[in-house]
């Protein structure tokens, strides 16, 4: 059989010495070294995401690896990947390294220096113990063997006061009402607030677990308060100073345990960075950094992206950067934020509404935020984004996804989807032109009788007057007709005569298209008659 082997070492000396050596074994397959934590946990769950049988049977950690020391880092590849079996490297031989070694779940430890016999012992018998644990899992149903575990994400604020905590929680029960089990720790250590957002009072904190070396399921389950929505809270401790007893190794194995037993893990990180914290960002699936559309916001965001690429905790092309109390008006949008911190930006941007958040943050009632609100919409969709929500499996599943379709509609109207009012406005706007059409017609034809009346009446006066006195009457009549005509109505036929007693005015006017001066060879007529004088002599 051939054995895999996954050498990690922090330097290229101590990598090429156990490639080297690692070749000449029997029937070894060493793969190329990787040369810190990060990178290791990333290969193996890259690994483990395709198929158990992908993994490598051995992994060797040297103890210069970094930037997680070499136990804690064998203690979560042992919680994370229990198939494989991992051999320490270390030159220490103390009786409490040895037990410590053993404690984190080493399969065996290797001496320095190196020497064939020894690592070719360790390697196999780890091999061996990897091969029976395979054949234990694949015995069973897949779902007994589930990776890296639950989903972590980690939520931190670029400064104090953008809303980190908000996200949490509500990102928290996005994946709660979706049927996951969902545990929420509060590792802002100093100033956590979770416990006031969901009314809770408990004297079980995070800093109760410091001192345990094996956090088993027991153990965790009295530190953690079930809330009323089902959450699982594991809440920072009342007393501030205690957050300096929470270490990076104690972030790492409460992480570990809580993702063994939940589907979903969300942390509350805040805006201060500590090792507890770093070590969250650096184990996270997901790492959420809360910014406000204000430039104090976004250059702190930016520190805390160097920051973390500095130590290595999390690169920034892995960051997901979330805009809270967006709106249109403000000069920094989400594409400025996005080129300024070189993260990528959730699709999802949380809008301004304090107001919808007020009441249920004054009552410590975070949960009963109503689901009209724009906040909770957007928290929820950026949920989905992150697929913290479960797909739906039946018919009351897909009732429920046709609701969050609406629901997510609603949110892209509100959101200012632009393009789809564009596309509604384009297919009314010829129907509104022809209608003004329609109406600038009718009234150029009512004004256009109303010319032709009072041009006939005047005309009829005119001619009436010239006809007593044997004048010009047809001459009279069109004179006075046309000087009550404006220009652009000048071709017009006017016309008088006598009527028995009375002198007939006939005026027959073009009725103009759209703008005077322009004949469409309507015509309205207009009559008009005056009564003739008699002489009684």
């Amino acid at each position: 059989m051939t054995i895999r082997v996954l050498p990690a070492a922090g330097d290229v000396e101590s990598a090429s010495a156990l490639t080297t050596l690692l070749s000449q074994l029997t029937d070894a397959e060493p793969a190329p070294p990787v040369t810190d934590s990060t990178a290791l946990l990333d290969t193996l769950a890259r690994l483990a995401a395709e198929s158990l049988d992908e993994l490598p049977e051995v992994v060797l950690v040297h103890e210069r690896i970094g930037p997680v020391p070499a136990l804690d880092l064998v203690r979560d590849l042992v919680l994370r990947f229990p198939a494989v079996g991992v051999v320490l490297v270390t030159s220490d031989t103390t009786t409490g390294v040895l037990t410590a070694a053993m404690d984190s779940g080493a399969r065996g430890i290797v001496n320095l220096p190196l020497s064939y016999d020894a690592l070719a012992e360790r390697v196999q018998a780890a091999a061996a113990w990897s091969a029976g644990m395979r054949r234990h899992l694949g015995s069973r149903t897949p779902e007994l063997y589930a990776g890296p575990g639950g989903t972590v994400v980690t939520v931190s604020g670029a400064k104090g006061g953008v809303g980190a905590t908000v996200a949490a929680v509500q990102l928290a029960l996005a994946a709660r009402a979706s049927g996951r089990t969902v545990a929420l720790l509060d590792l802002d250590l100093q100033s956590g607030d979770v416990a006031s957002y969901l009314d809770v009072q408990f004297r079980r904190s995070v800093a109760d677990l410091a001192g345990i070396t094996d956090i088993n399921p027991r153990v965790l389950q009295e530190a953690v308060y079930v809330h009323d929505t089902g959450i699982a809270l594991l809440l920072a401790p009342a007393e501030g100073e205690r957050g300096e007893e929470v270490t990076d190794r104690v972030a790492r194995q409460i992480l570990a345990a809580l993702r063994s037993r939940h589907d979903v893990v969300v942390v509350d990180c805040g805006s201060q960075m500590n090792s507890a914290t770093a070590a969250a960002v650096e184990t996270a699936d997901q790492a959420l950094l809360l910014v406000t559309p204000d430039v104090v916001a976004v250059r702190a965001a930016k520190r805390m992206v160097r920051l973390w690429d500095r130590l290595q905790i999390r690169k920034a092309e892995e960051t997901l950067t979330v805009v809270n109390r967006h709106s249109r008006g403000t000069e920094i949008q989400p594409s400025l934020v996005e080129k300024v911190t070189g993260t990528r930006v959730a699709r999802a941007a949380v809008p301004a509404a304090f107001k919808e958040l007020q009441s249920v943050v004054d009552a410590g009632r975070l949960q009963d935020l109503d689901a009209r609100s724009t906040v909770k919409q957007a928290l929820w969709a950026l949920a989905g984004e992150l697929e913290l929500v479960a797909a739906p499996e039946n018919g009351g599943g897909r009732r429920r996804k046709a609701a969050g379709d609406r629901s997510a509609l609603v949110l892209r109207r509100k959101g200012g989807d632009r393009g789809s009012v564009t596309l509604e406005f384009a297919g009314v706007f010829p129907l509104i032109l022809i209608t003004m059409a329609i109406l600038w017609q009718a009234a150029l034809y009512g004004y256009t009788y109303s010319l032709a009346g009072n041009a006939a009446d005047e005309a009829a006066r005119a001619a009436t007057a010239a006809y007593a006195v044997d004048g010009d009457v047809q001459g009279a009549c069109q004179a006075a007709g046309a000087g009550n005509l404006p220009g652009a109505w000048s071709d017009t036929s006017i016309d008088c005569a006598p009527s028995g007693p009375v002198m007939r005015a006939e005026v027959e006017a073009n009725v103009p298209l759209f703008f005077p001066g322009f004949d469409a060879g309507w015509t309205v007529n207009g009559e008009a008659g005056a009564a003739l004088e008699v002489d009684t002599e």
